[in-house]
């Protein structure tokens, strides 16, 4: 499972929502919308995903 891949893609601001979503973010590794970064699929990453899908586009890579 850890040695796939998530391509993940920033589709909200981060202004005005709960710092830990915020964390989530800074955790991923995004800073702009529309910014994308690749992932591990790890249980950790998946974790903070879930927690803030609604700000998210997520793909498998």
């Amino acid at each position: 499972m850890a040695d796939t891949k998530l391509s993940v893609t920033m589709t909200k601001s981060k202004f005005g929502r709960l710092p830990r979503h915020q964390a989530c973010l800074k955790g991923l590794g995004l800073r702009k919308i529309n910014q994308t970064v690749e992932v591990l699929n790890t249980p950790e990453n998946r974790g903070m995903i879930n927690k803030i899908s609604y700000m998210l586009k997520v793909e498998e890579v």
